[in-house]
């Protein structure tokens, strides 16, 4: 007998995206990894199985910088900062991967704080 929880729905809703989002050089995947505490995204080219870019609220740059307002506020820092590292190995496009999450509160605000920076989603 099969036991439903969160994780389990939000993986099959992963593995389903997957199907059909794939990144590529030119247009990386733009990965989100939430848990309660944490925010997460790496930028991955699929077709050579490489991670170009990475920001996370466990990164040292991350303790270096102050944020006040809570969890939304750091994902939208996760958001500039992951849209400054595209900028500087010249990506200017992402296929946006929500990782299985509901697209609203933290997955929002990093994916609008990327757009502001400059990344077309």
């Amino acid at each position: 007998m099969a036991v439903h929880t969160r994780r389990v729905s939000r993986i099959a809703k992963h593995k389903r995206v997957r199907k059909k989002v794939s990144g590529t050089p030119e247009r990386p995947r733009m990965s989100v990894f939430r848990s309660a505490r944490h925010i997460s995204v790496q930028v991955i080219d699929d077709i050579n199985q490489v991670t170009i870019a990475s920001a996370s609220t466990l990164h040292k740059n991350f303790r270096d910088v102050k944020i006040e307002g809570g969890k939304r506020e750091a994902a939208k820092w996760v958001g500039q900062e992951i849209a400054r590292q595209m900028k500087e190995k010249g990506i200017e496009t992402a296929v946006f991967d929500r990782g299985g999450f509901k697209f609203h509160g933290r997955v929002k605000s990093l994916a609008d704080a990327a757009k502001e920076a400059g990344i077309k989603i």
